[in-house]
């Protein structure tokens, strides 16, 4: 695909259509960004019902690092396809699931034996990793971040930071999680600055344990090494180190939850691979299965050896299609260089986004690594106050002129990139020339429907 052409506002008859049958049939707690109704897709692209073409800036919330499609991936689900379709792990096992440990075993941070166990979603994911974490310890307290979402099931939304849309009226929720500040710079919870903070936040854990929960209470702190949904915020280089020093003094347990930073999107293959750390555990999802439902957490042996026989598992986990998709994917990181496409690509967003910053004073912050991108929105670079009516309005533009995009943040104000990391330096472009047009719009009143006028 070489160009996008712009679209109108108005959804086509065929979209128009599938929307009212959708709100006839589906609960309206399903709720969607873009009344886009997809027919095919391809790499970085999508194409809707009507035939409109869109550049994929949110590649399923992350989920399609590798692409849309990719060759091999498809091959070998077709090719699993031919053999059987499930059997579940715990009956009759398949040599796919043990392939697939053994190279998460190896490919993961820490250079420690390994155990991996696979389930379907992030959420999950996560529910298992308390789960091991408090048979091991032998402790029932968690301890999470602000701004952090690890999932929508109970356990992971008591963890889960976001009120609105994610907690509000699912009270109540498990017991015994406590919540500590993350390291997120422009909006200091301390209203210190860094490095003369000298990394308060990491540091304060101590005092959570004189203060809030004694740390023999504690069985695992679990942090996203860059924020997700809580809006792309990376942490100063040495706030896991003494995060987790403090954790391993006391013997709490240091979960990473890379479901949304995994796989190479941060260019590297994991996000802690940043902050030179070896979780003890690791959970990842999203673009493991390349588009299929996936799920890992690896960690330590002694740590996932703890539960006994029987008490972990699940009916699809593991499912022999996804985990022949996974085996794909992860062949396709050895083949290709996807992690330094990664990081020219987060070069070429922050060269274009700082033009940005300079021009419109409603870019606040700029932050990410890789393709892991964000530009924070504010409506005053001093009070730093949310523009989330904006990022609306910034959100819908995008999508009327042919661009799939996301927010996040707590205050829905940032516009995060989640493009496929096979995407081609024209469509980059292209897509951050609509992103530059509708910042032009919102900042300066542009008639909407005007073509991006380059920096």
């Amino acid at each position: 695909m070489a160009t996008i052409q712009l679209r109108t506002a108005i959804p086509g008859p065929k979209s128009t259509a599938l929307a009212a049958r959708r709100a006839d049939a589906i609960p309206r707690g399903l709720s969607i960004g873009t009344p886009v109704y997809v027919a095919k897709a391809e790499d970085a692209w999508l194409e809707d019902v009507d035939g409109n073409r869109y550049l994929d800036f949110a590649g399923g919330i992350g989920c399609l690092n590798v692409g849309h499609r990719r060759e091999p991936v498809v091959t070998a689900v077709k090719n699993q396809a031919d053999r059987f379709l499930h059997t579940c792990i715990q009956v009759t096992p398949y040599e796919d699931y043990v392939r697939l440990a053994e190279r998460m075993n190896q490919v993961t941070p820490g250079n420690f034996p390994k155990k991996t166990l696979f389930v379907n979603s992030g959420a999950e994911a996560v529910e298992n990793a308390v789960k091991i974490a408090r048979a091991h310890t032998g402790r029932s307290g968690i301890i999470a971040f602000e701004d952090a979402f690890h999932g929508r099931t109970m356990m992971t939304l008591a963890l889960t930071s976001k009120t609105h849309p994610y907690k509000a009226g699912f009270a109540p929720f498990p017991g015994d999680v406590y919540r500590i500040p993350y390291a997120y710079c422009y909006r200091c919870s301390y209203s210190l600055k860094y490095p003369s903070c000298d990394l308060f936040c990491a540091r304060h854990l101590e005092d959570t344990f004189k203060r809030v929960v004694a740390s023999e209470d504690v069985a695992a702190v679990i942090a996203e090494p860059v924020l997700g949904e809580g809006g792309f915020v990376v942490p100063p280089q040495d706030f896991f180190r003494v995060l987790m020093e403090i954790c391993h003094k006391h013997g709490v347990l240091f979960i990473a939850d890379e479901v949304q930073s995994g796989f190479g999107r941060t260019g590297r293959l994991f996000a802690s691979e940043y902050y030179g750390i070896e979780p003890d555990i690791v959970v990842t999802a999203k673009s493991l299965g390349g588009g299929l439902p996936l799920a890992a957490i690896t960690g330590r042996a002694e740590i996932m050896d703890a539960p006994g026989p029987g008490a972990l598992g699940g009916t699809f986990a593991g499912n022999p299609l996804s985990c022949a998709a996974a085996l794909a994917v992860l062949d396709i990181f050895e083949r290709e260089n996807l992690l330094a496409r990664a990081n020219e690509l987060g070069e070429q967003f922050q060269q274009r986004a700082r033009q940005w910053q300079k021009r419109w004073p409603i870019v606040g912050d700029l932050r990410g690594l890789g393709g892991m991108q964000a530009i924070e929105l504010v409506r005053s670079t001093e009070t730093r106050e949310p523009a989330a009516e904006e990022t609306k309005q910034i959100m819908q533009y995008c999508y009327e002129h042919g661009l799939i995009t996301i927010t996040a943040g707590s205050y829905s104000n940032v516009v995060r990139v989640l493009v496929p990391l096979v995407v081609t330096d024209q469509q980059l472009d292209e897509g951050l020339d609509v992103l530059e047009s509708a910042l032009q719009m919102v900042c300066e009143g542009s008639k909407k429907g005007a073509v991006p006028q380059p920096v």
